[in-house]
């Protein structure tokens, strides 16, 4: 018998990639349906029958955003701020809390009966023969003494060199110019006073006070408004000179010019540009020094009330001074065409040019 020839059987559906057995014989391989493209045509529009034709001239009716005119915008107009006025700051943080510090310092307003409210000291230094004392007189007089560690007066004085005594001093007693003149004159036939414009720096201050006092002028004068006054910082600089040395205070300087030129005095400022050299210049009789603050100098108004400009001659490339080191140099040279070319003059040395004269 003939065989019968191998006809396929379908055994459901086929999956892809893995063959599949069949109940007959055999296996059978999967069928792999052919990939079709499919065709995007329905993505592109269909070309029309008739050309359509597009009128350059034509206005379009569709009007777009960005082809409008932008309208104007219309802000109400900027209104002026309201100034803000603030207090100018204080030329010295210090002049409501002064506080004196190191031994030397403290130790001269002791001496000349300075009004202190409180002092701090170390119990090594009170019981020290220049201050047991003096802080028991101080002590009677109402100051509150306060003895504490050192530890606690770098607390107070702000990590300050103390040298183990700090005090807390009543404000300045300033005196008035009348007085400071009149007590110039009776204590020099020829005084000198120094006036100070718009000096703000403590330091410079201080510095000030301290040679002039050392040197043997008369007094000081500043002035009341964009200056600073004597506060603890200028007492520091000053070493103990502000105990023996008197400072007036005034509220108009050009006046007080005028005051000292009622009295006699000759009114000589110090200025950069001045044409007489201070060398050149003759000081005689009484004197009264002008010296202008820091980067500024000396004011027009103050020029203009001086009766003498000279200049201190610089040759290096510094082009002014610091205004202390201008007031020593004008104080020295002041003093030395007084004390015959020379700056100190011992007993010995007074006693033999006598004997020549």
């Amino acid at each position: 018998m003939a065989d019968k020839p191998y006809k396929k059987i379908a055994a459901g559906k086929p999956h892809h990639g893995k063959p599949q057995k069949s109940h007959g014989k055999g296996i059978i391989k999967p069928v792999l349906k052919k990939q079709v493209t499919k065709s995007y045509d329905r993505d592109f529009p269909k070309k029309s029958a008739k050309p359509v034709k597009i009128s350059l001239s034509a206005p379009q009716t569709a009007e777009r955003s960005y082809n409008k005119e932008r309208e104007p915008r219309f802000s109400p107009p900027p209104q002026e701020r309201t100034p803000r006025f603030s207090p100018p700051p204080s030329v010295d943080p210090e002049e409501d809390n002064d506080l004196l510090y190191g031994r030397h310092t403290v130790l001269s307003a002791l001496e000349n009966q300075r009004r202190l409210n409180r002092i701090w000291i170390t119990a090594r230094l009170r019981y020290d023969p220049r201050f047991h004392s003096l802080i028991a007189q101080a002590k009677d007089n109402g100051t509150v003494i306060d003895e504490v560690d050192p530890k606690r007066l770098d607390q107070i004085t702000n990590r300050a060199n103390h040298q183990g005594v700090a005090a807390q001093i009543a404000p300045y007693n300033y005196s008035e110019l009348g007085e400071l003149i009149e007590k110039a004159k009776s204590s020099s036939d020829q005084p000198v006073i120094v006036v100070v414009d718009s000096l703000t720096d403590p330091h410079n201050l201080g510095a000030i006070i301290r040679t002039a006092e050392a040197i043997g002028a008369q007094g000081l004068v500043i002035p009341q408004r964009r200056a600073v006054g004597v506060t603890s910082s200028v007492m520091k600089v000053a070493a103990g000179a502000l105990e023996t040395f008197a400072v007036a205070r005034v509220v108009n300087l050009s006046r007080a010019l005028e005051e000292l030129k009622d009295a006699g005095f000759w009114i000589y400022g110090t200025a950069a540009n001045a044409s007489q050299p201070l060398h050149t210049v003759k000081f005689s009789g009484a004197i009264a020094l002008v010296i202008g603050a820091e980067g500024e100098g000396l004011s027009l108004l103050t020029q203009r009330n001086c009766d003498v400009l000279v200049s201190i001659p610089l040759v290096g490339n510094t082009p002014s001074l610091n205004a202390s080191v201008a007031a020593g140099m004008a104080l020295y040279e002041i003093y030395r065409q007084r004390w015959g070319d020379k700056l100190y003059l011992d007993k010995l040395q007074t006693d033999k040019l006598k004997k020549e004269a």
